[in-house]
């Protein structure tokens, strides 16, 4: 096992001294062959048996798949008229050396992405023509993430979404494959791989969930584009052993007796909350497409704090334990910040995160995750970048996730994630290999009638209550239920 990215192992391997960055040589690009088995592509949040399902029930006119695709072809990032502006050098942050102009790259990131997830549904070669040309700009000018310490959220956002908007056009014949992974490698993951090592000379916990989260995405992502073993597994690893909030018990550190469990940022506010949540949905999908299954790790601790948000974000009152962490430069004493209560909470506002979640655990695993299908159905069908506000915030997520994560239920909800060299086969959902069923889980069906093939949010699911939240069912009290948790209130991990 390649041992985890932390600032004590780094520092004691290289002799840096602390705030400096130094990951070149235990952070070295590893062919994905040489650790074990290959890489699913395409295998980060969509995979091939994801994109044949969106295309199939789009085709049939099956719901909520065309209510999903209506809101992307709605979008004005998704039309194949978008021409890219690439730029040298991106700035983000108000005390950047240059104006900020992250504006464009994340414009541009998400008409690539729209682009290209419209061209697998539709088969219109002229959306994965314009998402190529799109990152081929980009590739071929880009050379740097700069700015204040924003400049981290830039690069873990931008540089996750940017590898998922490529992996859907790596076998395009026009794509600069080779120099598109350069750029993941040598401008993202640079400066995400140096945040989760050194967090920017500070406390581990200085910097809240969002910030580690997006980064290690980051990490995460490249290491799966650019078929880098070594960084896939130092991922994985932090989100079990990290010293930093994006590790799943500095992110969620109280699991409480009714089955919920505190999102650390709930004490911040609620609308990096619904960051977070998204972050680690989006670590969580892209491992389990490569036969990693984080979203049940620790008793499934992640349902449980995203059942948290939800309950919180729709107007349900949480319970809270003050939170304590550590702020302030490695170099001088830190400064502890307590957080006594939990955020006020608007339940109309909204991010596209819930879609991915509440089909994994209820779809795929078989769960009854309430609080998660009264949110999904809430803000279905749910749209992505452009369509929740001009501003960064609206284009954190890449969204779209009723037309790319509503799934069948299962057929084996117990299975495991299958293992990537199975998941790339092209076998289709349900096609078990080895110890356990591919990841998607189900067999698809092209069937219009919501009724046949128990889509989600229609028919079938054990949380009917929840789905139809949104059509005005009122939800009964008390009727949440939950893995039971093994034992009392858990501390997990420094506060």
């Amino acid at each position: 096992m390649t041992p985890p990215i932390s600032r004590r192992s780094v520092l004691k391997a290289t002799g840096t001294a602390v705030g400096a960055v130094a990951i070149g040589a235990t952070l070295a690009p590893t062919p994905a062959g040489a650790a074990g088995a290959a890489f699913a592509h395409p295998g980060l949040l969509h995979t091939r048996a994801d994109l044949d399902r969106m295309a199939a029930k789009v085709k049939a006119g099956a719901e909520p798949y065309t209510a999903g695709f209506a809101k992307l072809t709605a979008n004005r990032h998704a039309q194949s008229s978008w021409g890219a502006n690439p730029q040298t050098i991106v700035y983000r942050g108000l005390n950047s050396p240059s104006p900020q102009n992250y504006t464009i790259l994340y414009n541009d990131i998400h008409a690539a992405y729209q682009n290209a997830l419209r061209y697998h549904v539709s088969g219109d070669t002229a959306h994965a023509d314009t998402a190529v040309a799109i990152l081929n700009a980009w590739s071929a000018k880009l050379t740097k993430i700069d700015g204040d310490a924003d400049r981290f959220l830039a690069a873990g956002i931008y540089g996750y979404q940017a590898a998922n908007a490529a992996e859907l056009v790596r076998d395009h014949d026009d794509f600069e494959l080779e120099r598109f992974q350069k750029t993941m490698l040598d401008v993202f993951c640079k400066v995400s791989q140096a945040f989760i090592v050194d967090h920017n000379g500070t406390y581990p916990k200085h910097y809240w969930a969002n910030w580690d989260l997006c980064n290690l995405a980051c990490v995460m992502a490249t290491g799966i584009f650019c078929d880098d073993r070594a960084r896939f597994e130092q991922a994985v690893e932090y989100f079990k052993n990290g010293d930093g909030l994006a590790a799943v018990k500095n992110a969620i550190p109280v699991v409480h007796d009714d089955g919920l469990a505190e999102w650390h940022e709930a004490g911040r506010d609620q609308a990096h909350s619904l960051m977070g949540v998204g972050l680690m949905a989006t670590v969580c999908e892209m491992a389990w497409n490569q036969g990693i299954d984080l979203y049940g790790y620790d008793d499934n601790r992640f349902l449980k704090g995203a059942q948290y948000v939800a309950k919180w974000s729709l107007g349900g009152d949480v319970p809270y334990t003050p939170s304590t962490r550590e702020r302030g430069p490695m170099i001088r004493r830190s400064v502890p910040e307590t957080t006594a209560r939990v955020a006020p909470a608007d339940p109309a506002m909204t991010r596209p995160v819930w879609a991915m979640i509440a089909n994994h655990y209820t779809k795929r695993r078989g769960l009854s995750a309430t609080y998660l299908t009264q949110a999904a159905a809430k803000v279905a069908p749910e749209g992505g970048g452009g369509d929740y506000g001009g501003n960064s915030g609206g284009f954190d997520q890449l969204g779209f996730g009723t037309l790319a994560f509503t799934r069948d239920r299962a057929a084996d909800t117990a299975a495991s994630p299958g293992s990537a060299a199975a998941a790339s086969g092209g076998a289709g959902e349900g096609a078990g290999s080895g110890s356990g069923a591919s990841p998607q889980g189900g067999t698809p069906s092209t069937s219009a009638s919501p009724a046949a093939d128990g889509d989600l949010a229609a028919t079938g699911s054990d949380d009917i209550v929840g789905w139809t939240a949104a059509a005005g069912v009122t939800a009964i009290a008390g009727g949440l239920l939950f893995l039971r948790r093994r034992d009392r209130i858990r501390r997990d991990g420094t506060q």
